[in-house]
């Protein structure tokens, strides 16, 4: 059989349309690609709605054509890998590799050789040839020599596993996805969503990607600057009842007036002893921890349009001035009037 292009039949999209060429290996987190993908087929249906032309032709590649995923389905018609791949002028095209379940990525099954030889064909160019990774995909990307020099991230379980693979990539830590020239990375699982928004947006525009994200009920897009542990996650991993009390009474209403002496009444014990409680199952102070809450209800509300007043009021900030503090005192990016969002359009 004849290896098929990446091109598609050129009567199905304009010359400006993107090919998206999604690598599965065996045993593929499905959520890696299959989010990714829906995204990609909204945008399409947004833009007919629009009046305008799709914008991407996807198709599902691979070394072997009816691999198995990690929730156990089998796929079919996934095509074989193409030949080598080069930049183009005439078709812009994407190849989004996606990771597997587990705590290494294979590199030495015959699925994951072949992948390495193909990937090392790839030339690379930004607006022409591109490669967006999820979770693990990076590892293989690393393995090929794809970011020799570059930055780039991964899901927070692998990024030692990407750091040995290639120590000239500067591996970035606890961000949603990262753009360096033609690579993109993300950290896997859902943050291929919005990295696939992302790219929707610079593609499409904003108006498009806010459609799809609506459609997809997805209710905060992330930034690359954003991380990937949600404060409202971390501080989490204990099994202490009466700290996730406090911390779910928090994490519901932040701008709650939080006091240690309220919180513990909640907890219904002493502001002394809950300090403990904290420090030794949520390796944090009560009160770190309602700031860290209130930040993230703060960069939320600058990125629904919100000025820095209105974020501080809805977060719990007694006033600007205190979010900014708090924002210095946290490292995080910037200022928070750098970090406001257009207003909502009325």
């Amino acid at each position: 059989m004849d290896t098929p292009p990446l091109t598609p039949d050129p009567t199905s999209f304009t010359d400006t349309a993107i090919n998206v060429r999604f690598v599965l290996l065996p045993d593929s987190l499905a959520l890696d690609w299959a989010g990714p993908a829906e995204v990609l087929r909204s945008a399409n249906r947004v833009c007919q709605a629009l009046g305008q032309p799709p914008r991407f032709d996807v198709g599902f590649i691979g070394p072997e054509p009816e691999p198995l995923t990690s929730v156990g389905v089998r796929l079919t018609g996934v095509a074989p890998l193409p030949e080598p791949v080069h930049a183009s002028t005439t078709r812009p095209t994407w190849v989004v590799l996606v990771g597997n379940p587990g705590d290494c990525m294979p590199i030495d099954t015959p699925a994951a050789r072949s992948t390495l030889h193909w990937l090392r064909g790839l030339r690379l160019k930004a607006g022409e040839l591109e490669l967006l990774t999820v979770c693990a995909g990076s590892v293989l990307t690393a393995h090929a020599g794809l970011l020799s020099g570059r930055e780039a991230t991964t899901h927070h379980q692998h990024l030692d596993e990407l750091e040995a693979a290639d120590r000239s990539c500067r591996v970035l830590t606890n961000r949603v996805f990262v753009q360096d020239g033609p690579v993109h990375s993300s950290a896997g699982v859902t943050t291929g969503i919005d990295l696939m928004l992302h790219r929707v947006s610079a593609t499409c525009g904003p108006v498009v990607a806010a459609r799809v994200a609506q459609a997809l009920v997805v209710s905060l897009r992330r930034a690359p600057n954003d991380a990937q542990l949600s404060p409202y996650l971390t501080h989490r991993d204990h099994l202490h009842a009466t700290v996730h009390r406090v911390q779910d009474a928090v994490s519901q209403a932040p701008r709650a007036d939080w006091s240690l002496a309220r919180m513990a009444e909640l907890a219904c014990t002493s502001p002394r002893h809950l300090t403990r409680l904290f420090d030794i199952h949520a390796k944090v102070a009560p009160q770190t921890y309602v700031r860290g809450i209130r930040l993230s209800a703060a960069q939320r509300a600058l990125r629904n349009g919100c000025n820095v007043n209105q974020a501080a009021d809805w977060a719990g900030f007694s006033s600007a001035t205190q979010l900014r503090r708090a924002w210095v005192q946290a490292g995080l990016a910037g200022t928070p009037s750098g970090h406001a969002g257009n207003p909502p359009s009325r």
